[in-house]
Protein backbone atom coordinates (compact mmCIF):
# COMPACT_ATOMS: atom_id res chain seq x y z
CA UNK A 1 0.00 0.00 0.00
CA UNK A 2 3.13 2.65 0.62
CA UNK A 3 4.26 1.68 -2.56
CA UNK A 4 1.00 2.42 -4.34
CA UNK A 5 0.57 5.90 -2.58
CA UNK A 6 3.81 6.93 -3.60
CA UNK A 7 4.09 5.90 -7.30
CA UNK A 8 0.91 8.41 -6.59
CA UNK A 9 2.66 10.80 -5.02
CA UNK A 10 5.17 10.74 -7.87
CA UNK A 11 2.81 10.94 -10.76
CA UNK A 12 0.61 13.93 -8.86
CA UNK A 13 4.23 15.63 -8.26
CA UNK A 14 5.38 15.64 -12.00
CA UNK A 15 1.88 16.38 -13.49
CA UNK A 16 1.32 18.96 -11.07
CA UNK A 17 4.33 20.98 -9.78
CA UNK A 18 6.50 20.51 -12.18
CA UNK A 19 5.24 21.51 -15.47
CA UNK A 20 5.68 25.58 -16.97
CA UNK A 21 3.59 24.21 -19.48
CA UNK A 22 1.25 21.13 -20.74
CA UNK A 23 4.28 19.10 -22.11
CA UNK A 24 4.31 15.81 -23.74
CA UNK A 25 7.27 14.30 -24.51
CA UNK A 26 7.56 10.70 -27.01
CA UNK A 27 11.33 9.82 -27.78
CA UNK A 28 13.25 13.04 -29.19
CA UNK A 29 9.69 14.60 -29.77
CA UNK A 30 8.41 17.36 -27.54
CA UNK A 31 4.76 18.47 -27.84
CA UNK A 32 3.86 21.79 -26.05
CA UNK A 33 0.56 23.69 -25.34
CA UNK A 34 0.74 27.06 -23.43
CA UNK A 35 -1.20 26.82 -20.11
CA UNK A 36 -0.78 30.46 -19.85
CA UNK A 37 2.93 29.99 -18.12
CA UNK A 38 5.01 29.93 -21.45
CA UNK A 39 8.08 28.33 -22.02
CA UNK A 40 9.74 29.02 -19.06
CA UNK A 41 13.69 29.88 -19.44
CA UNK A 42 14.50 26.66 -21.47
CA UNK A 43 16.83 26.35 -24.38
CA UNK A 44 15.63 24.47 -27.59
CA UNK A 45 17.88 21.72 -29.17
CA UNK A 46 18.42 20.51 -32.54
CA UNK A 47 18.56 17.00 -31.05
CA UNK A 48 14.88 17.16 -30.60
CA UNK A 49 11.82 17.73 -32.55
CA UNK A 50 9.50 20.33 -31.42
CA UNK A 51 5.84 20.49 -32.06
CA UNK A 52 3.19 23.57 -30.57
CA UNK A 53 0.01 23.73 -30.77
CA UNK A 54 -2.12 26.85 -29.94
CA UNK A 55 -0.70 30.02 -28.77
CA UNK A 56 2.73 29.84 -27.22
CA UNK A 57 3.86 32.50 -25.30
CA UNK A 58 7.56 33.46 -24.07
CA UNK A 59 6.65 35.15 -21.29
CA UNK A 60 7.32 38.27 -19.66
CA UNK A 61 11.06 37.69 -17.87
CA UNK A 62 11.40 33.99 -19.81
CA UNK A 63 14.25 33.49 -22.40
CA UNK A 64 13.65 31.09 -24.92
CA UNK A 65 17.47 29.66 -26.52
CA UNK A 66 17.04 27.87 -29.67
CA UNK A 67 20.17 26.29 -30.37
CA UNK A 68 21.39 26.14 -34.53
CA UNK A 69 19.55 23.38 -36.68
CA UNK A 70 16.78 23.51 -34.51
CA UNK A 71 13.73 22.98 -36.15
CA UNK A 72 9.94 23.91 -34.79
CA UNK A 73 6.86 22.61 -36.30
CA UNK A 74 3.33 23.73 -35.39
CA UNK A 75 -0.11 21.94 -35.72
CA UNK A 76 -2.59 23.50 -38.53
CA UNK A 77 -5.54 25.03 -36.95
CA UNK A 78 -7.76 28.27 -38.10
CA UNK A 79 -9.25 30.76 -35.48
CA UNK A 80 -8.88 29.77 -32.08
CA UNK A 81 -6.94 26.42 -33.27
CA UNK A 82 -3.93 28.92 -34.92
CA UNK A 83 -0.40 27.69 -33.53
CA UNK A 84 2.10 30.32 -33.40
CA UNK A 85 5.05 31.69 -31.16
CA UNK A 86 4.75 34.45 -29.59
CA UNK A 87 7.51 36.68 -27.40
CA UNK A 88 5.53 38.91 -24.98
CA UNK A 89 6.66 42.23 -24.30
CA UNK A 90 9.47 41.71 -21.33
CA UNK A 91 10.41 38.15 -22.61
CA UNK A 92 13.31 37.28 -25.01
CA UNK A 93 14.12 34.58 -27.97
CA UNK A 94 17.50 34.01 -28.95
CA UNK A 95 17.42 32.24 -32.00
CA UNK A 96 20.94 31.70 -33.53
CA UNK A 97 21.28 29.57 -36.57
CA UNK A 98 24.24 29.77 -38.55
CA UNK A 99 24.15 28.92 -42.68
CA UNK A 100 25.14 25.48 -42.30
CA UNK A 101 22.45 25.05 -39.43
CA UNK A 102 19.57 27.86 -39.60
CA UNK A 103 16.53 27.24 -37.22
CA UNK A 104 13.41 26.67 -39.11
CA UNK A 105 10.08 27.46 -38.08
CA UNK A 106 7.57 25.71 -40.31
CA UNK A 107 4.16 23.24 -40.22
CA UNK A 108 4.04 20.18 -38.97
CA UNK A 109 3.29 18.23 -42.28
CA UNK A 110 6.39 19.63 -43.31
CA UNK A 111 9.09 16.92 -43.05
CA UNK A 112 11.76 19.34 -44.88
CA UNK A 113 12.24 16.43 -47.80
CA UNK A 114 9.65 17.96 -50.48
CA UNK A 115 6.18 16.56 -48.37
CA UNK A 116 5.44 20.79 -49.22
CA UNK A 117 6.03 22.72 -52.09
CA UNK A 118 7.10 26.34 -51.98
CA UNK A 119 4.19 27.80 -52.63
CA UNK A 120 2.03 26.24 -49.76
CA UNK A 121 0.54 28.68 -47.17
CA UNK A 122 -1.32 29.34 -44.27
CA UNK A 123 -0.67 25.85 -42.45
CA UNK A 124 0.14 27.65 -39.13
CA UNK A 125 0.33 30.78 -37.39
CA UNK A 126 3.90 33.15 -37.51
CA UNK A 127 6.27 34.41 -35.04
CA UNK A 128 5.30 37.46 -33.32
CA UNK A 129 7.55 39.50 -31.54
CA UNK A 130 6.23 42.72 -29.01
CA UNK A 131 8.56 44.69 -27.11
CA UNK A 132 8.59 48.08 -24.94
CA UNK A 133 9.76 50.77 -27.60
CA UNK A 134 7.53 53.72 -28.62
CA UNK A 135 4.32 53.60 -30.43
CA UNK A 136 2.24 56.88 -32.33
CA UNK A 137 -0.75 55.50 -31.17
CA UNK A 138 -2.64 57.34 -28.18
CA UNK A 139 -2.18 56.10 -24.74
CA UNK A 140 1.34 54.46 -25.98
CA UNK A 141 0.32 50.85 -26.19
CA UNK A 142 -1.77 48.39 -28.84
CA UNK A 143 -2.93 44.89 -29.09
CA UNK A 144 -1.13 42.92 -31.55
CA UNK A 145 -3.00 41.60 -34.61
CA UNK A 146 -3.39 38.30 -34.96
CA UNK A 147 -4.07 37.50 -31.10
CA UNK A 148 -7.64 36.79 -29.89
CA UNK A 149 -8.65 40.44 -27.69
CA UNK A 150 -8.84 38.84 -24.04
CA UNK A 151 -5.11 37.51 -24.39
CA UNK A 152 -3.52 40.24 -22.62
CA UNK A 153 -0.10 38.80 -23.15
CA UNK A 154 -0.59 40.27 -26.56
CA UNK A 155 -0.05 44.20 -25.78
CA UNK A 156 3.03 46.17 -26.77
CA UNK A 157 4.59 49.35 -26.80
CA UNK A 158 5.81 52.01 -24.26
CA UNK A 159 8.88 54.15 -24.06
CA UNK A 160 12.26 52.26 -24.39
CA UNK A 161 13.81 53.00 -27.93
CA UNK A 162 16.81 50.43 -26.83
CA UNK A 163 14.37 47.60 -25.42
CA UNK A 164 15.77 44.24 -26.02
CA UNK A 165 13.75 41.71 -27.09
CA UNK A 166 16.59 39.17 -28.31
CA UNK A 167 17.84 38.02 -31.52
CA UNK A 168 17.31 36.49 -34.53
CA UNK A 169 19.89 35.01 -36.87
CA UNK A 170 19.60 32.78 -39.96
CA UNK A 171 15.92 31.90 -39.32
CA UNK A 172 13.68 30.16 -41.89
CA UNK A 173 9.76 31.01 -41.21
CA UNK A 174 8.31 29.02 -43.75
CA UNK A 175 4.12 28.08 -44.94
CA UNK A 176 2.42 30.45 -41.84
CA UNK A 177 -0.28 32.96 -42.07
CA UNK A 178 -3.33 30.84 -40.65
CA UNK A 179 -6.43 32.74 -40.51
CA UNK A 180 -7.75 33.71 -36.80
CA UNK A 181 -10.81 35.66 -38.20
CA UNK A 182 -12.49 37.27 -40.95
CA UNK A 183 -9.38 39.33 -42.60
CA UNK A 184 -7.36 38.70 -39.96
CA UNK A 185 -4.42 36.50 -40.30
CA UNK A 186 -0.70 36.05 -39.33
CA UNK A 187 1.94 37.59 -40.31
CA UNK A 188 5.13 35.80 -40.96
CA UNK A 189 7.29 37.82 -38.86
CA UNK A 190 5.65 40.62 -36.95
CA UNK A 191 7.33 43.30 -34.63
CA UNK A 192 5.25 45.29 -32.51
CA UNK A 193 6.92 47.79 -30.25
CA UNK A 194 10.45 45.96 -30.69
CA UNK A 195 13.31 48.17 -29.49
CA UNK A 196 16.97 48.36 -31.16
CA UNK A 197 18.94 46.17 -28.55
CA UNK A 198 16.84 43.74 -30.71
CA UNK A 199 19.32 41.88 -33.16
CA UNK A 200 17.43 40.65 -36.28
CA UNK A 201 20.19 39.60 -39.45
CA UNK A 202 19.33 37.23 -41.82
CA UNK A 203 15.93 35.89 -41.51
CA UNK A 204 13.44 34.44 -44.83
CA UNK A 205 10.12 34.61 -44.53
CA UNK A 206 8.39 32.29 -47.23
CA UNK A 207 4.94 31.56 -48.60
CA UNK A 208 3.32 33.45 -45.51
CA UNK A 209 -0.69 33.87 -46.71
CA UNK A 210 -0.39 37.15 -44.95
CA UNK A 211 2.15 39.53 -45.11
CA UNK A 212 5.93 39.02 -45.04
CA UNK A 213 7.23 41.25 -42.34
CA UNK A 214 5.03 43.40 -40.53
CA UNK A 215 6.33 46.00 -38.33
CA UNK A 216 4.18 48.11 -35.85
CA UNK A 217 6.01 50.59 -34.55
CA UNK A 218 9.17 50.84 -32.67
CA UNK A 219 12.93 51.13 -33.42
CA UNK A 220 14.02 47.94 -34.20
CA UNK A 221 16.67 47.49 -37.50
CA UNK A 222 16.59 44.40 -39.79
CA UNK A 223 19.01 42.99 -42.01
CA UNK A 224 19.77 40.65 -44.64
CA UNK A 225 15.95 39.85 -44.92
CA UNK A 226 14.27 37.53 -47.56
CA UNK A 227 10.26 37.75 -48.19
CA UNK A 228 9.34 35.69 -50.94
CA UNK A 229 5.53 33.94 -52.06
CA UNK A 230 3.45 36.05 -49.79
CA UNK A 231 0.18 36.15 -50.28
CA UNK A 232 -0.14 40.16 -49.11
CA UNK A 233 2.89 42.68 -48.64
CA UNK A 234 6.22 41.59 -48.29
CA UNK A 235 7.08 44.44 -46.33
CA UNK A 236 4.56 46.19 -43.99
CA UNK A 237 5.07 49.37 -41.24
CA UNK A 238 2.99 51.97 -39.38
CA UNK A 239 2.51 52.90 -36.29
CA UNK A 240 6.14 55.12 -36.10
CA UNK A 241 8.52 52.78 -37.17
CA UNK A 242 11.70 55.11 -37.61
CA UNK A 243 14.29 52.06 -37.30
CA UNK A 244 16.59 51.22 -39.93
CA UNK A 245 16.94 48.17 -43.07
CA UNK A 246 19.41 47.11 -44.95
CA UNK A 247 19.82 44.17 -48.11
CA UNK A 248 16.13 43.35 -48.15
CA UNK A 249 14.74 40.98 -51.17
CA UNK A 250 10.65 40.95 -51.39
CA UNK A 251 10.14 38.59 -54.78
CA UNK A 252 6.02 38.03 -55.56
CA UNK A 253 5.07 34.95 -57.07
CA UNK A 254 2.64 35.36 -60.31
CA UNK A 255 -0.60 36.46 -59.08
CA UNK A 256 0.10 36.27 -55.49
CA UNK A 257 1.20 39.28 -53.39
CA UNK A 258 0.12 42.85 -52.82
CA UNK A 259 2.93 45.79 -52.58
CA UNK A 260 6.24 45.20 -51.98
CA UNK A 261 6.33 47.83 -49.68
CA UNK A 262 3.71 49.06 -47.85
CA UNK A 263 4.24 52.48 -45.65
CA UNK A 264 1.88 53.68 -42.86
CA UNK A 265 1.59 56.40 -40.70
CA UNK A 266 -0.56 56.25 -37.30
CA UNK A 267 -3.87 55.09 -36.98
CA UNK A 268 -5.33 57.10 -34.13
CA UNK A 269 -4.16 59.71 -34.81
CA UNK A 270 -2.49 59.55 -38.38
CA UNK A 271 -0.38 62.57 -37.28
CA UNK A 272 1.09 61.05 -33.98
CA UNK A 273 4.20 61.00 -33.01
CA UNK A 274 6.76 59.59 -33.38
CA UNK A 275 5.87 59.29 -36.78
CA UNK A 276 7.22 56.61 -39.57
CA UNK A 277 10.52 57.53 -40.79
CA UNK A 278 12.41 54.29 -41.40
CA UNK A 279 15.77 54.25 -43.46
CA UNK A 280 15.55 51.63 -46.06
CA UNK A 281 18.77 51.23 -48.21
CA UNK A 282 20.05 47.95 -50.67
CA UNK A 283 16.71 46.53 -51.23
CA UNK A 284 15.54 44.58 -54.14
CA UNK A 285 11.71 44.44 -54.63
CA UNK A 286 10.82 42.27 -57.34
CA UNK A 287 7.23 42.61 -58.55
CA UNK A 288 4.59 39.82 -59.60
CA UNK A 289 4.37 42.09 -62.73
CA UNK A 290 1.26 42.38 -64.35
CA UNK A 291 -0.44 39.80 -62.64
CA UNK A 292 -0.93 41.85 -59.24
CA UNK A 293 -2.46 44.66 -58.20
CA UNK A 294 0.04 46.07 -56.00
CA UNK A 295 2.47 48.74 -56.45
CA UNK A 296 6.50 48.79 -55.91
CA UNK A 297 5.73 50.51 -52.37
CA UNK A 298 2.78 52.29 -51.29
CA UNK A 299 3.17 55.63 -48.94
CA UNK A 300 0.06 56.56 -46.96
CA UNK A 301 -1.64 58.06 -43.37
CA UNK A 302 1.41 60.69 -43.01
CA UNK A 303 4.33 57.63 -43.26
CA UNK A 304 7.47 58.73 -44.40
CA UNK A 305 11.02 57.47 -44.85
CA UNK A 306 14.14 56.85 -47.19
CA UNK A 307 14.28 54.28 -49.98
CA UNK A 308 17.87 54.78 -51.42
CA UNK A 309 20.30 52.40 -53.28
CA UNK A 310 17.66 49.67 -54.17
CA UNK A 311 16.65 48.14 -57.38
CA UNK A 312 13.44 47.71 -58.19
CA UNK A 313 11.65 45.38 -61.11
CA UNK A 314 8.66 44.00 -63.21
CA UNK A 315 5.57 45.89 -61.82
CA UNK A 316 3.21 48.05 -63.91
CA UNK A 317 2.68 50.97 -60.80
CA UNK A 318 5.82 51.88 -59.75
CA UNK A 319 5.97 54.61 -56.50
CA UNK A 320 2.44 55.47 -55.25
CA UNK A 321 2.42 58.55 -52.61
CA UNK A 322 -1.43 59.61 -50.69
CA UNK A 323 -2.54 63.03 -50.87
CA UNK A 324 -5.24 63.73 -48.64
CA UNK A 325 -5.04 67.34 -47.45
CA UNK A 326 -1.48 67.93 -48.48
CA UNK A 327 -0.88 68.88 -44.83
CA UNK A 328 -1.28 65.68 -43.21
CA UNK A 329 -0.42 63.28 -45.50
CA UNK A 330 2.55 61.75 -47.52
CA UNK A 331 2.84 63.95 -49.90
CA UNK A 332 3.41 66.83 -47.15
CA UNK A 333 5.99 64.22 -45.78
CA UNK A 334 7.97 64.48 -48.87
CA UNK A 335 7.60 68.22 -49.43
CA UNK A 336 9.16 68.67 -46.06
CA UNK A 337 12.08 66.40 -46.37
CA UNK A 338 11.14 63.41 -45.20
CA UNK A 339 10.28 61.09 -47.95
CA UNK A 340 12.81 60.44 -50.06
CA UNK A 341 13.17 58.07 -53.36
CA UNK A 342 17.07 58.56 -54.13
CA UNK A 343 19.52 56.58 -56.18
CA UNK A 344 17.31 53.71 -57.25
CA UNK A 345 17.70 51.87 -60.07
CA UNK A 346 14.47 50.65 -61.69
CA UNK A 347 13.65 48.13 -65.01
CA UNK A 348 10.48 46.44 -66.03
CA UNK A 349 8.46 49.16 -64.40
CA UNK A 350 5.65 51.51 -65.45
CA UNK A 351 7.44 54.74 -66.52
CA UNK A 352 9.02 52.56 -69.16
CA UNK A 353 6.00 52.05 -71.01
CA UNK A 354 5.24 55.94 -71.01
CA UNK A 355 3.57 56.31 -67.48
CA UNK A 356 5.53 57.71 -64.47
CA UNK A 357 7.27 55.23 -62.27
CA UNK A 358 6.14 57.89 -59.18
CA UNK A 359 2.68 58.39 -59.32
CA UNK A 360 -0.16 60.16 -56.61
CA UNK A 361 -3.36 58.83 -55.25
CA UNK A 362 -5.94 60.12 -53.37
CA UNK A 363 -6.85 64.21 -54.28
CA UNK A 364 -3.96 66.07 -56.07
CA UNK A 365 -3.75 68.70 -59.26
CA UNK A 366 -2.09 68.18 -62.10
CA UNK A 367 0.58 70.48 -60.81
CA UNK A 368 1.33 68.66 -57.77
CA UNK A 369 1.09 65.35 -60.07
CA UNK A 370 3.88 66.94 -62.18
CA UNK A 371 6.19 67.58 -59.17
CA UNK A 372 6.17 64.06 -57.65
CA UNK A 373 6.49 62.44 -61.38
CA UNK A 374 9.39 64.86 -61.74
CA UNK A 375 11.14 63.94 -58.87
CA UNK A 376 12.58 61.33 -60.39
CA UNK A 377 15.22 62.62 -61.87
CA UNK A 378 15.76 65.15 -59.27
CA UNK A 379 16.41 62.16 -57.13
CA UNK A 380 19.31 60.88 -59.04
CA UNK A 381 16.76 57.85 -59.98
CA UNK A 382 17.30 55.64 -63.40
CA UNK A 383 16.14 53.04 -65.25
CA UNK A 384 18.00 50.32 -66.65
CA UNK A 385 18.78 46.07 -66.25
CA UNK A 386 20.31 45.27 -63.52
CA UNK A 387 21.26 41.85 -65.30
CA UNK A 388 19.52 39.70 -62.48
CA UNK A 389 18.49 36.08 -64.01
CA UNK A 390 14.96 35.62 -61.94
CA UNK A 391 14.63 31.87 -63.22
CA UNK A 392 18.13 30.67 -61.04
CA UNK A 393 17.38 32.21 -57.39
CA UNK A 394 20.39 34.30 -58.31
CA UNK A 395 19.42 37.66 -57.38
CA UNK A 396 22.81 38.96 -57.76
CA UNK A 397 23.10 41.90 -60.68
CA UNK A 398 25.47 41.45 -63.55
CA UNK A 399 27.87 43.34 -63.69
CA UNK A 400 27.23 44.62 -60.29
CA UNK A 401 25.13 48.09 -60.26
CA UNK A 402 27.29 50.89 -58.66
CA UNK A 403 25.31 52.43 -55.77
CA UNK A 404 26.46 55.47 -53.78
CA UNK A 405 29.24 54.87 -51.03
CA UNK A 406 28.68 57.65 -48.90
CA UNK A 407 24.78 58.25 -48.85
CA UNK A 408 24.30 56.28 -45.50
CA UNK A 409 22.36 57.99 -42.32
CA UNK A 410 24.41 56.52 -39.94
CA UNK A 411 27.13 54.17 -38.51
CA UNK A 412 24.21 50.86 -38.49
CA UNK A 413 24.55 50.70 -41.91
CA UNK A 414 27.41 48.81 -43.84
CA UNK A 415 28.50 50.85 -46.31
CA UNK A 416 28.45 49.92 -49.61
CA UNK A 417 29.63 50.71 -53.16
CA UNK A 418 26.52 48.63 -54.88
CA UNK A 419 22.65 48.82 -55.24
CA UNK A 420 20.46 46.52 -54.50
CA UNK A 421 20.51 43.67 -51.84
CA UNK A 422 23.72 41.69 -53.75
CA UNK A 423 27.16 42.75 -54.82
CA UNK A 424 28.63 40.03 -55.85
CA UNK A 425 27.45 37.46 -52.71
CA UNK A 426 24.84 35.52 -53.32
CA UNK A 427 24.02 35.37 -49.85
CA UNK A 428 21.00 33.57 -49.39
CA UNK A 429 22.64 29.82 -50.62
CA UNK A 430 22.95 27.50 -47.84
CA UNK A 431 19.99 28.80 -45.37
CA UNK A 432 16.86 29.68 -47.34
CA UNK A 433 14.18 27.59 -49.09
CA UNK A 434 13.97 30.05 -51.59
CA UNK A 435 17.31 29.02 -52.78
CA UNK A 436 16.83 25.92 -52.58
Amino acid sequence: MKNKIFTGFLLLLVFFGCRKSDYLIEGNTEFFHDDGSGTGTVTWTKTNEYILEGFVFVNDGQVLTIEPGTVIRFRSGQAENASALIVARGGKIIAEGTKEEPIIFTSEQDDLQGSLTKEERGLWGGLIILGNAPLNVSGGEARVEGIPWFEQRGTYGGGDEDDDSGSLRYVSIRHGGTNIGEGNEINGLTLGGVGNKTEIDFVEIISNEDDGVEIFGGTVNLKHIVVSGCGDDAFDYDLGWSGNGQFWLGIENDFVGDNLIEAGGGVNPVIGFPHSLPNIYNATLISNGNTGNGALAVFERFAGGVIANSISMNDPNGILLEVTDSRNDSYNQWKSGKLEIRNNLFYDVAGESGEPIFKLTGIFSAEMENEWAAYFNAGQNETGNPGIDLGSANFVPNPKITGNLSDYPNSWFQRVDFKGAFGEDNWIEGWTQLAE
